[in-house]
């Protein structure tokens, strides 16, 4: 059986930059960075005290009103990833234009979208309680608000989804993994229509605690935020926590041609990997990156020299940046010259699970506006490279191709390539 071509269709996003595909993304090329410091809980405790958060306004300014999206009624019954997940996820479907109304069509759309940690503010809220004496106090609602499954759950029972209904999670990799698993879905005519991506709601004491705990946080720009992501400059000391969710609606090409869908760019290369290595460290030279750039090349049928554009995995830590630059510089060989690779990551902090479905959202949108979004805080890089990180300032270039990396803990690598159509 040939494989069936996938598109993308439609785009949702929640992040620390705002609320809004166009919105978030006029933010980001003009340079701009929705780090802050912590608001909401108390982190005199805690080392790290910056963090991205989605900001509050209406929908209309970029900002995040949860009673625009959700009925009051419904907001407690749900973690804040699946709140954000109903956000992007609302987003992508209006964007797409797609109303199944045969139950045919409903049966053949379905949804993917996963999370690194899930209702983790939820199970600590829960925790608390339990340890107070007050366990018979706890919602009936506590089990199906923490499943990282619910997010799937809900946007499908909000559109009557009745396709595939799935989660990801794979860490840090999970939004890519989401993607490209739920296109291989179509490719394979389990459904025709996916809408899937990822969702995160780690910054809270908890997630803060723990991620500080291993040593994973930036805590040196605790004064100056929106320094503290600095993906390949030298002084950088860790990554900050973001929070958020990015969806996109993936569709067979036919399908979406013959309703004369818009369509973003084609899900061409998707690779995957293990490091088998260690629990939290990349292998030496980042070997499972480069398995998993290279299975996806293999996948598009391309050549390294035809991407014009990576959005690197690029999280700010003193290890992790430069063993992905190896990686990719070996993999591009010659064609390392004449590739852009930035680390939106300096812009709204690591989204955990949502990381990779908000990156290829950037990737889509560098393909459709020529231009490759910059790497805030690139001051003095920790090493040279013939790869052009675009430093500081966006820049104008044709964009034909685009690859997008995510890589987890446990070892989980994942890249996937997009191109225009």
């Amino acid at each position: 059986m040939a494989m069936r071509r996938v598109v993308v269709t439609g785009m949702g996003i929640a992040c620390p930059l705002g609320v809004g595909v166009e919105h978030v993304w006029r933010r980001l090329i003009a340079g701009e960075s929705g780090i802050r410091a912590i608001q909401g809980f108390d982190v005199k405790d805690l080392p790290a005290k910056i963090a991205g958060q989605v900001p509050p306004g209406s929908r209309d300014q970029g900002g995040l009103d949860l009673n625009e999206w959700i009925p009051v009624k419904d907001q407690k019954k749900m973690d804040r990833f699946i709140h954000f997940t109903l956000v992007a996820g609302t987003q992508a479907v209006e964007d797409s234009g797609w109303r199944p109304e045969t139950e045919d069509d409903r049966c053949a759309t379905g949804v993917m979208i996963g999370s690194g940690i899930g209702g983790l503010e939820t199970i600590y809220e829960g925790s608390v309680m339990v340890s107070q004496g007050r366990a018979r106090r706890l919602s009936p609602f506590f089990i199906p608000s923490a499943l990282i499954n619910l997010g799937s759950g809900h946007l499908s029972i909000k559109y009557g989804f009745k396709g595939p209904n799935h989660a990801v999670v794979t860490a840090c990799a999970t939004g890519v993994h989401a993607i490209g698993d739920a296109a291989r879905l179509i490719m394979l005519g389990d459904a025709d229509v996916m809408v899937a991506g990822g969702a995160e709601a780690t910054v809270c004491e908890l997630g803060i605690a723990g991620f500080c705990a291993s040593r994973a946080l930036s805590t040196g720009f605790n004064d100056t935020p929106t320094r503290g992501s600095r993906p390949w400059d030298k002084d950088r000391d860790g990554f900050v926590m973001g929070e958020g969710a990015g969806v996109v609606v993936l569709e067979e090409y036919e399908h979406a041609r013959r309703r004369g869908a818009k369509i973003y760019g084609e899900v061409v290369g998707y690779g995957l990997s293990g490091d088998a290595h260690h629990i939290t460290a990349p292998a030496e030279g980042h070997e499972g990156a480069f398995r998993a750039m290279r299975s996806a090349l293999r996948h598009a049928g391309m050549a390294p020299s035809e991407i014009q554009y990576v959005n690197a995995h690029g999280t700010s830590t003193p290890l992790g940046d430069d063993l992905e630059l190896d990686a990719v510089e070996r993999l591009f060989g010659d064609a390392s010259r004449t590739v852009a690779m930035s680390s939106t990551k300096s812009a709204v902090g690591h989204l955990l699970g949502a990381a990779g479905a908000v990156e290829a959202i950037f990737s889509l949108l560098a393909m459709r506006d020529g231009v490759a979004p910059p790497t805030l805080n690139l001051d003095n890089p920790s090493r040279e490279s013939p790869i052009d990180r675009v430093a500081h300032e966006a820049q104008r270039r044709p964009i034909n191709a685009a690859l997008s990396n995510s890589f987890g803990f446990g070892g989980t690598n994942a890249s996937i390539i997009f191109r225009a159509v």
